[in-house]
């Protein structure tokens, strides 16, 4: 059958709920994965491992064709709570921060795998969820409107709203080239950097090369990552001893794949940033990053982050992603803003419908606060600018 003859209708949905029946995917799931980090089996696998607990079951929906070929996978999982009800998240949701997640689909099949899932949750699967929560989605994700859609003609209360962005760099041939397309005073910044510290030698970038190195290179960024946190009052991502043990875990399978990059910036033999990132498919994906907070004076961030830029085009990669998060820093580097979006579509049973109206009172009610909130602060500036101006105007005339 060739794939641009299926329809929705020729397509069969067999849930699949148990831990072996994810780990037997592996090959077939990373053929439609294609090449984004946070899509593929052993970052999926590697989670639901390390963060399945009481109350969540697998609910991955594998997709067939009329051959039973895989031309499509639900990655998701329920969760169960008094407050929500069964809600649907994707595997990778939650603190470690897995973007572009979406419906899994063989090529020219997405509309019709996310038209035939969208009929299996409203007819046959209706009764096994109140709630579908996707975060981290691309706002132009076409397979996941197509399934919103679908949703909605079926009578599903949808809801999308706007979540903080993802910031891409498309990456010229050449260095020189990607620093001419930044602005005069930043060119000028990363050349006196390039010329003070690693033209002289006192900058060295260091990268984990095999399996026996990372330890240490997870070390360092353990080490510097939460001694910066906690100069800026923030537990660090490493507080978390699920999220230390699923990285750990995960930087040692993409090693083997190859498509780790770990590595820090030694300045005077001294560590003082350092990052962990993926590469997939052309792509640098910066994930996480640490830097000394007391070598501020000798600009650790800027050290490894052209470090890291000139790597991703020494090595032909054709973009750099700082994934999500709104700092003003990523535009500077002349990053571009992929915005994401937060997916609710509400079940038709009446729980599920008060439960979704008791959640918007309440998203209400927090933008009210923070408006509020931002009034509040306004006005506070003004009464202090006022009282400024009106000390300056006194000192003024008795001078």
């Amino acid at each position: 059958m060739l794939l641009t003859e299926i329809t929705a209708g020729q397509l069969r949905v067999e849930t699949l709920t148990s831990s072996d029946a994810l780990a037997d995917l592996g090959g077939s799931w990373n053929a439609l994965a294609g090449d984004v980090t946070f899509r593929r089996w052993e970052w999926l696998e590697t989670w639901w491992r390390h963060y399945c607990r009481e109350g969540m079951e697998l609910f991955v929906l594998a997709v067939r064709d009329g051959d039973g070929e895989l031309v499509g996978l639900a990655p998701w999982y329920i969760d169960r709570s008094a407050r929500a009800g069964r809600v649907v998240r994707f595997l990778g949701s939650g603190e470690i921060c897995s973007d572009y997640l979406t419906l899994l689909t063989a090529r020219h099949c997405g509309p019709a795998v996310a038209r035939r899932v969208a009929t299996w949750l409203a007819d046959e699967g209706a009764d096994h969820w109140d709630l579908i929560e996707l975060e981290g989605v691309a706002a132009n994700d076409e397979t996941l409107e197509t399934l919103a859609v679908a949703l909605k003609a079926k009578g599903h209360t949808l809801h999308r709203r706007e979540r903080v962005g993802a910031w891409r760099v498309e990456l010229p041939d050449s260095w020189a080239d990607y620093t001419s397309r930044l602005s005069k005073s930043r060119r000028w910044k990363v050349k006196t950097v390039e010329k003070r510290y690693f033209d002289c030698g006192r900058t060295v970038c260091k990268s984990v090369g095999n399996e026996d190195e990372l330890p240490r290179g997870l070390a360092i960024l353990r080490d510097l990552h939460q001694r910066r946190r906690a100069s800026l009052g923030d537990p660090g991502c490493f507080a978390s001893a699920r999220f230390d043990r699923f990285l750990t875990e995960v930087a040692r399978r993409f090693l083997a794949l190859g498509e780790l990059r770990l590595h820090w910036i030694e300045l005077d033999g001294r560590p003082v940033a350092a990052q962990i990132d993926f590469i997939s498919g052309g792509t640098y994906y910066h994930y996480q990053s640490g830097i000394a907070p007391d070598a501020n004076a000798d600009m650790p961030g800027w050290l490894i982050q052209i470090a890291s830029l000139k790597g991703a085009i020494d090595d032909g990669l054709h973009a750099y992603d700082f994934l999500r998060g709104d700092e003003p820093y990523k535009a500077s580097w002349r990053a571009k803003r992929q915005p994401l979006i937060e997916l609710r579509v509400v079940g038709r049973h009446p729980a599920a419908r008060i439960r979704h109206r008791a959640w918007l009172a309440g998203v209400r009610v927090k933008g009210w606060l923070r408006e509020a909130a931002a009034r509040a602060q306004c006005w506070k500036t003004r009464q202090s600018s006022r009282g400024s101006n009106e000390t300056e105007k006194r000192t003024t005339v008795e001078s």
